[in-house]
């Protein structure tokens, strides 16, 4: 039987997604040898796609049990970002959207500020619109 450690290794992406779509986790432990997940999801978009990745990893769902009830007054009009030293639009979409190929939404959001997708400036307040 796999340790919680391990089954959280196992299932890393997920644990990244759930926190890139902005899903609230309330629940994560091991219990009876399955890793349990459960979290509120600011849309039912957000839910399949972390549904989607537990089902790439392991298609059986024999050794996870997860429940992402959707609460739509979670979802943000849009989240901020403040732009770090090495960043790119591409980078940030990655965190935010786990893709990178995604940065034109955030550069679209922002045309406001924002002259050329491969030119932000460090300290700049950028708004990232929900997934």
């Amino acid at each position: 039987m796999a340790t919680f450690e391990e089954q959280k290794a196992k299932y890393q992406t997920v644990i990244q997604l759930i926190q890139s779509q902005g899903i609230q986790v309330a629940n994560l432990h091991q219990q009876d040898g399955k890793l349990f997940i459960k979290g509120t999801a600011p849309s039912l978009e957000a839910a399949n796609k972390v549904w989607d990745e537990i089902k790439r990893i392991n298609p059986k769902l024999d050794d996870i049990t997860a429940d992402f009830p959707v609460n739509p007054s979670m979802a943000q009009a849009a989240r901020t970002y403040t732009v770090k030293s090495g960043d790119t639009l591409s980078k940030i979409s990655q965190q935010f959207y786990g893709n990178a190929k995604e940065y034109m939404r955030i550069f679209n959001a922002n045309k406001d500020k924002l002259k050329d997708p491969d030119h932000i400036d460090v300290g700049q307040e950028l708004k990232i619109p929900a997934a």
